[in-house]
């Protein structure tokens, strides 16, 4: 393993180095352990309690005792066993493996480790991997910190390098040659340090960076409620609090799948085992879209940490997410991480916070919940690598309010510190609007950055397009209270055709089928027509009106060739929208056209009448 500045020793969870100073347990409350000060022991440095070894990290020193938080089950845990702490902060292996791998909230592999875990377990790994390096650069040259000396395959659709590591630099004095090697073995040296195809990394400090950038790309999700009314950009963060049924998960896996990030890290941070196995079920059945002919899986790190997993691996699960992202976007890749839910990491903040005795703040949190959740999400961003590569890692994290309430802490601050609102509404859950987005309980603060390159990318009325839609949502909320009240028949025409409206834009765009062939995914262009479309319609119904037809004869017409275009229509096919559109204007203007020989007739029967 490289030698990093600051990260020297970083330490995984593997007991039994030999670098271990025994002392006593003192106290075991849950997953609060209070041991004995040992000379040199640090905040974060790993401890393994007992005969077993199980993993802890140092979160309090007072006098002469230490406090740690347990990341396995304590039963059999008492007074008098060994501590030993291992003068190393808590760090996770970083390297090709990664990829297709699934892990628990400490990154220890979980394939191959049988129906249940045994306390104590540590990091298995497959020993046995070997992976072919491709030297990029040769002996006698002068490099930097995170410059590529070569490249790994065998690593599924993404092609990953093996880096300078930060704070290392100088002449090449080894490189390997293009072979096969295992994961530990030294590729080259730099300026007499030793790089590995591995490296461990603190999971609670941030990887350095030359500089931060504007998120200025759109991370396209491939949702069209998201897409088009609420966009996110490469870098930025989001947060999508939703109660119970409201499908958040649902909304993830489909941003997991679709959207065009080069790698994926999902963490399931407290949810229901049977939802994560659904979820790695699907990934590794899915074909990816991106690729073709690959699994979705080979470009996915997935870290399950269930809800009948230890609780405070919950709240390492967060940073360790954070920390595979920021490996994979030194090389230069954008990464997505998908935290499912930050509300059960806080919730574990809170168990353990009063464990300790910490002075409660709002409902039983700690004081420090905010602090906390904005350390994790200003680990998002667009920056320029150390090598010069640029990179991003966008943060999407569920919040799960209890009994759907928005004001409550976790979903308040975290409102506070991300870019991005999706707000899942219940009442559009229970309609079966999927996805149940709410147009007016979220928002975007991305949208007006990501205009320029909409533009510059050849679609110029992205802006206009978006704020019609909007518009038309809005005015057609406005009018649902007065529909309720007085009928739908009491609104002036106008403003009938405007509730029409809202409906063709909810029914027509908004709506999308995650169980549909055509309709899972929808590009840009799809996605782009079908709002035209809608806009188009509801222009000339209103010409119609203006025209003097009735706005009950325009809410007869059948639009349903017009709203079952998103089905029907490819998932990148805007023709058959267009045909489906130029065929509802005919529809539309014939309406016109017999509404004037209607009016005409009875003008002339009137007149006869009188004569």
């Amino acid at each position: 393993m490289g030698t990093v500045k600051g990260a020297t020793d970083a330490a995984t969870v593997t007991p039994g180095s030999g670098r271990e100073r025994p002392c006593r347990v003192l106290r075991v409350a849950g997953p609060l352990v209070e041991m004995e000060y040992a000379v040199g022991t640090a905040m974060y440095d790993v401890v393994f309690l007992g005969e077993a070894g199980l993993p802890g990290e140092v979160v309090a020193i007072e006098g002469g005792v230490v406090t740690v938080q347990a990341y396995e089950y304590t039963g059999g845990l008492a007074p008098g066993h060994s501590a030993r702490p291992r003068g190393m902060p808590l760090a996770a292996r970083l390297g090709p493996g990664l990829l297709g791998g699934i892990f628990d909230g400490l990154l220890r592999p979980l394939s191959g480790g049988g129906d249940w875990l045994l306390p104590g377990a540590g990091a298995t790994g497959d020993g046995g991997r070997r992976w072919r390096f491709t030297p990029r650069v040769a002996a006698g040259e002068r490099v930097s910190e995170g410059e590529t000396l070569g490249e790994i395959r065998g690593t599924g659709p993404v092609r990953l390098r093996t880096l300078v590591p930060p704070g290392a630099g100088g002449v090449v004095e080894r490189i390997a040659p293009e072979d096969v090697f295992p994961e530990d073995a030294v590729v080259a040296v730099v300026g007499g340090t030793e790089v590995r195809m591995t490296e461990d990394w603190p999971i609670r400090r941030p990887r350095p960076v030359r500089e931060r950038l504007s998120a200025e790309q759109p991370l396209n999700t491939g949702q069209r409620a998201i897409d088009l009314l609420f966009p996110v950009a490469r870098g930025s963060t989001v947060a999508v609090p939703g109660g119970f049924g409201t499908g958040k998960t649902l909304l993830l896996q489909q941003i997991a799948k679709w959207c065009d990030a080069d790698v994926i890290v999902y963490i399931g941070c407290g949810e229901r085992g049977n939802e994560m196995a659904d979820i790695i079920t699907e990934l590794a059945a899915l074909e990816d879209p991106r690729t073709g002919g690959r699994r979705l899986a080979d470009r996915t790190v997935t870290i399950a940490n269930t809800s009948n997993m230890p609780m405070m691996a919950r709240e390492a699960s967060i940073y360790t997410g954070a920390t595979v992202a920021e490996y994979f976007r030194d090389m230069g890749l954008d990464v997505v991480v998908i935290a499912d839910s930050t509300s059960r990491w806080a919730e574990a903040l809170r168990e353990f916070a009063s464990r300790t005795g910490a002075l409660p703040a709002e409902e039983g949190y700690p004081a420090g919940l905010a602090s906390a959740i904005a350390a994790f999400y200003e680990r998002a961003g667009a920056v320029t690598t150390l090598g010069g590569a640029r990179g991003s890692v966008t943060v999407i994290g569920a919040v799960s309010p209890p009994g759907g309430d928005m004001t409550e802490p976790v979903t308040a601050h975290t409102e506070r510190f991300v870019r991005c609102l999706w707000t899942l509404d219940r009442e559009l859950a229970y309609a079966r609007h999927y996805p149940a987005v709410s147009w007016a309980g979220s928002f975007s603060r991305d949208a007006q950055i990501l205009a320029p390159g909409h533009t510059a990318a050849g679609d110029a009325d992205w802006s206009s397009r978006r704020a019609r839609a909007a518009g038309l949502l809005a005015e057609a909320d406005r009018l649902a209270d007065l529909v309720d009240l007085i009928g739908i028949t009491a609104l002036p025409d106008q403003e009938r055709v405007s509730v029409l409206a809202g409906r063709l834009m909810r029914e027509g765009v908004l709506q999308q089928s995650a169980l549909s062939a055509q309709d899972s995914y929808c590009g840009a262009d799809k996605s782009a027509a079908l709002v035209e479309a809608v806009l188009a319609v509801v222009d000339r119904c209103r010409d119609i009106v203006d025209a003097g037809v009735p706005a009950a004869v325009v809410e007869e017409v059948d639009f349903g060739p017009l709203l079952r275009a998103r089905e029907d229509a490819g998932p990148n096919d805007a023709a058959v929208v267009a045909t489906r559109r130029k065929a509802m204007l005919a529809t539309l203007t014939g309406l016109t056209a017999l509404h004037e020989t209607a009016t005409d007739g009875e003008e002339d029967g009137a007149e006869g009448e009188r004569a």
